[in-house]
């Protein structure tokens, strides 16, 4: 193999054909829709996933409640690494989540966020870390992909701005309009990026039926 390609292919920046058949660890999202889409059904276990969105509260929170909620049954944390907004107890809670196993912690430097995001991967303690990175390059989140690796931990990145290339192993666009969540794959290993779908993120959970006012409210404002 041409050494050029052999280092692509180590920094995870390409995907071979092969992949979209093996069978990858995922937790599924809970919206068959979505999950059809993606290898192993979910997001991938022991990775990196990235949401990028346009503006806070238009569902990428939501998108991820009944994983978030299935994964609290678990005896592992989810923990939300520097969030933009406090975490709405009772609505997380409607939303089935167990909020024993939630933790919120609010690092007070960029350097000591990316260390606590990185010990929480690797911990083997978390199974969800939720962060969002304000200053982080591709070297990094090769380290923290293999730290989620280690950790057997599922690492989910928020950004409010669009990450040209990433070595993260799934990628996610959400958009809004008129009301109507729209959302797409921009990258998934083994497969073509997919355009943006619109998505009914309060009604088509597998996990049940959800009150849309509930759904509105997992941020406190």
């Amino acid at each position: 193999m041409d050494p050029r390609l052999n280092q692509l292919l180590q920094n995870n920046t390409v995907w071979t054909g092969r992949h979209w058949q093996q069978q990858v660890p995922a937790h599924s999202t809970g919206y068959q829709e979505l999950d059809q889409h993606l290898p192993g059904q979910g997001l991938p276990k022991g990775a990196i996933t990235e949401i990028h969105y346009h503006q806070d509260g238009i569902g990428e929170l939501r998108l991820l409640m009944p994983m978030l909620a299935k994964l609290s049954q678990e005896k592992r944390w989810i923990i939300f690494i520097a969030p933009p907004h406090i975490p709405y107890g009772p609505a997380l809670a409607a939303m089935g989540v167990d909020l024993s196993k939630v933790l919120v912690v609010h690092p007070s430097k960029i350097k000591d966020e990316l260390w606590t995001l990185e010990q929480a991967l690797k911990s083997g303690a978390c199974s969800a870390v939720l962060a969002w990175p304000k200053d982080v390059t591709n070297p990094q989140i090769r380290r923290l992909q293999l730290a989620a690796q280690k950790g057997d931990a599922m690492g989910i990145f928020f950004y409010r701005r669009q990450r040209a290339q990433s070595p993260a192993a799934l990628r996610l666009a959400l958009s809004s309009q008129q009301n109507v969540v729209n959302i797409g794959i921009e990258k998934r290993k083994g497969g073509w990026p997919l355009p943006a779908q619109p998505m009914d993120l309060g009604n088509n959970a597998i996990t049940g039926q959800h009150s849309a006012n509930v759904l509105k409210g997992p941020w406190e404002h």
